[in-house]
C-alpha cells in the first residue's frame, strides 16, 4: 500500500535533488510523477487478478514514459525538439487513460476517477506546454 496518503504527504517524499532541479517548477511534470508513484500501487490491485496482469504491465510502462518523456525533452532543451518529446508523454498519458478504463472492473470507482481526473490535468498540460514549445 502507498506509504502517503495525499499529493502533500507524497512530495515531503521526494529527495531535495528532484526538487532542486529546475524542471520541478513545471506543475505538470511534478503532477505526473505523482501520478506514477500512484499507478504503481494501483498495478498491485490489478495483479492480483490473472486478466488484469497485461493491463498492469502496460499501465506502468504507459505511466512512467509520461514523466521520462518530459524529462528527456527538457534536457535537451526548448524549443521544438522539446515540444516533440512533450507530444509524446501527451500520448503516453492519453494510453494510461485507455488503461486505466480496461481495468476499471478491478479498481473502486473513486479511485478510478481521481486517476482519470489526474491525467486529464497532465494531459491540459502537457498540451498547453506542447504548444508554447512550438512556438518558440
Amino acid at each position: 500500500m502507498a506509504s502517503f496518503r495525499n499529493y502533500e504527504e507524497w512530495l515531503e517524499q521526494v529527495p531535495q535533488n528532484l526538487k532542486s532541479d529546475p524542471l520541478w517548477v513545471f506543475e505538470t511534470y511534478r503532477t505526473a510523477l505523482f501520478f506514477t508513484d500512484l499507478a504503481w500501487f494501483d498495478c498491485e490491485k490489478l495483479i492480483a487478478d490473472s486478466r488484469g496482469k497485461a493491463i498492469a504491465n502496460q499501465l506502468i510502462r504507459s505511466a512512467g514514459s509520461i514523466s521520462a518523456n518530459i524529462e528527456e525533452g527538457y534536457g535537451r532543451g526548448y524549443g521544438k525538439d522539446y515540444a516533440r518529446f512533450l507530444r509524446i508523454a501527451l500520448g503516453s498519458a492519453r494510453e494510461s487513460r485507455g488503461w486505466y478504463f480496461r481495468g476499471r472492473h478491478m479498481l473502486e470507482e473513486s479511485l478510478l476517477q481521481h486517476r482519470l481526473n489526474l491525467l486529464d490535468e497532465i494531459i491540459k498540460g502537457l498540451v498547453i506546454a506542447a504548444k508554447q514549445q512550438s512556438r518558440k
